[in-house]
């Protein structure tokens, strides 16, 4: 059972992994034993991992791509693997209605994403394929990240297969 001072709790650690929780403590006026004891819990149940969002961009890295690919039968576990295996490749979803994947690539510039593109073509038998250029963030791992919005959230009861209480 999810009790909303978890999602305050996940709301503040979605904000920023890094402060304390004393920080987090002082905000939420939760005990820092609690939670510790909640983030032990959380780290085993529902955190999958801890991590930085970075700036492509400021790093050089000024194409970005989300790629629809639909492969042939034969080819699908060979292009998974290799979609898994290859270092542009920020981020890949198995998906539906005529696609197999959604991979998000991270290039230097359009040439190189191209170049990736035709090593597809060559390499693997794609059926179809549609290319969405990223031109601007709008808006990027927001949901469940401010604490204003956990209200909200109870009150839809959108949270999967987690009970919530007050």
């Amino acid at each position: 059972m999810l009790r909303k001072s978890d999602l305050l709790f996940l709301t503040f650690l979605r904000q920023n992994a890094r402060q304390t929780l004393t920080s987090i403590s002082k905000k939420t006026k939760i005990p820092i034993s609690t939670l510790y004891d909640k983030l032990k819990q959380h780290e085993k149940a529902l955190i999958l991992k801890h991590t930085t969002l970075v700036d492509f961009s400021k790093l050089g890295y000024n194409s970005r791509a989300k790629i629809m690919i639909s492969s042939s039968k034969e080819d699908r576990d060979k292009l998974r693997g290799f979609l898994v295996s290859y270092p542009r490749i920020n981020s890949l979803f198995k998906i539906n209605n005529g696609y197999d994947f959604l991979a998000e690539g991270v290039f230097k510039n359009i040439k190189k994403l191209e170049e990736f593109l035709e090593l597809l073509e060559e390499k693997f038998c794609i059926k179809d394929k549609k290319v969405f250029y990223i031109i601007d963030e709008v808006k990027r791992e927001s949901f469940l990240s401010s604490p204003e919005t956990v209200n909200q959230l109870i009150a839809d009861d959108e949270l999967g297969g987690y009970s919530i209480t007050a």
